[in-house]
């Protein structure tokens, strides 16, 4: 198939927690042999702020990491005939423009021969559901939706048979152990700040403990305002700037322990959705103590992680996972073996060609059905 697939930031995370995963699927899909070329926006906010945070040397290798897949940078003039000749299956993710998703939208219905999906990786059909209603998918065959929370949303819109649940999932070629890395700190944690959203949970699960613990830890990420970064290193926490996602492993490698602390809207709106943060963690393999979610799709097996209630359970729980070897080695097999039975890019591949199998046929079977009607 040739695979054309519209993304806000391919280059660029800069807070663009779904760079890795959609990264990810397209390496797999060019490794299981089909053609990948993938579109974003040279004016991205992501990759604006990549350049200005970091400078542009900072996505320069990513191309690099991904040999075989085209990526094409448009602009205002992007020629979306030219962009969609010859296409198969064209995906296009939901932070990408509602102009821009309409348009391809009405090709397919005009009749453009390929499978045509919406990839929703966000809360807002829950949380912000006006900004949902803005996207015009009516020319759309399906929806891939992360979490089947998120899946039942789309059943109740009308979406029937044309909206599967589709998680993210770790690139584990480039996650994974690095065990050469000397372990500099007892605590790493990748994440943003951002809004204020999880102010009080971030105090609790890492700033507190970290303190009361007399830990030795850093923190990457980026939208730290002065309070946020004044409260962190008042605890004695490192601040490490923005990590480009591919980094991450090293960072991970470095530490005897991480913590998930998930978003309000996730755990409140979408329960049994992880962020890409625990399937990052797993791959690399280091033992993660995380705050409260839940796991209602059973994604991970009891012992792959810790999981507190409480900032008081977190100081105890990181104080026995960095104290006990044979507790943190056994998190990490626990760990590994869920994605790489589970949860890699190339999982995901795999059934989202099956997803596209199955829209086709129903398709053919639906125009044989009315062919007969009309006979």
């Amino acid at each position: 198939m040739k695979c054309v697939l519209f993304y806000h930031a391919f280059t660029s995370c800069w807070n663009n927690g779904n760079a890795h995963f959609l990264r990810g699927y397209a390496r797999e899909l060019h490794a299981l042999g089909h053609e990948v070329v993938v579109f974003e926006p040279i004016d991205g906010w992501s990759r604006l702020n990549a350049i200005r945070e970091g400078g542009s040397h900072t996505l320069e290798d990513i191309p690099a990491l991904f040999p075989g897949i085209e990526i094409r940078r448009y602009d205002a003039s992007l020629d979306l005939e030219r962009a969609l000749d010859g296409a198969d299956l064209v995906i296009v993710h939901e932070w990408n423009s509602p102009d821009l998703i309409a348009q391809i939208g009405r090709r397919r219905a005009q009749g453009a021969p390929f499978t045509l999906l919406f990839h929703d990786t966000h809360h807002r059909a829950v949380s912000a559901p006006e900004e949902l209603a803005q996207f015009d998918l009516d020319g759309f065959d399906g929806v891939l939706a992360f979490g089947e929370v998120l899946r039942q949303i789309y059943l109740k819109l009308g979406w029937a048979d044309r909206v599967f649940t589709w998680h993210e999932a770790a690139d584990v070629a480039l996650y994974h152990p690095l065990p050469q890395v000397d372990r500099t700190d007892d605590l790493v944690w990748i994440g943003n700040w951002g809004d204020g959203e999880r102010s009080a949970e971030l105090t609790e699960f890492l700033v507190e403990p970290v303190a009361e613990l007399k830990l030795r830890a850093s923190v990457h990420g980026v939208r730290y305002s002065d309070e946020a970064l004044h409260t962190i290193r008042s605890a004695g926490i490192r601040y490490g700037g923005w990590l480009p996602a591919h980094w991450a492993p090293i960072a991970f490698a470095g530490a005897r322990a991480t913590i998930h602390v998930p978003r309000g809207p996730y755990v409140a709106l979408l329960p049994g959705i992880p962020t890409i943060r625990v399937f990052e963690a797993l791959a690399c393999g280091i033992p993660l103590v995380s705050a409260p979610w839940s796991d209602t799709e059973r994604l991970f097996p009891e012992g792959a992680y810790l999981s507190v209630a409480d900032g008081a359970q977190m100081k105890r729980a990181l104080r026995a996972v960095i104290d006990d070897p044979q507790l943190a080695s056994a998190m990490v097999q626990t760990g590994l073996k869920a994605i790489q039975d589970r949860h890699t890019c190339r999982h995901r591949a795999a059934q989202l060609i099956d997803i596209v199998s199955d829209i086709r046929d129903s398709s053919r079977r639906a125009c044989s059905r009315h062919i007969g009607a009309v006979a």
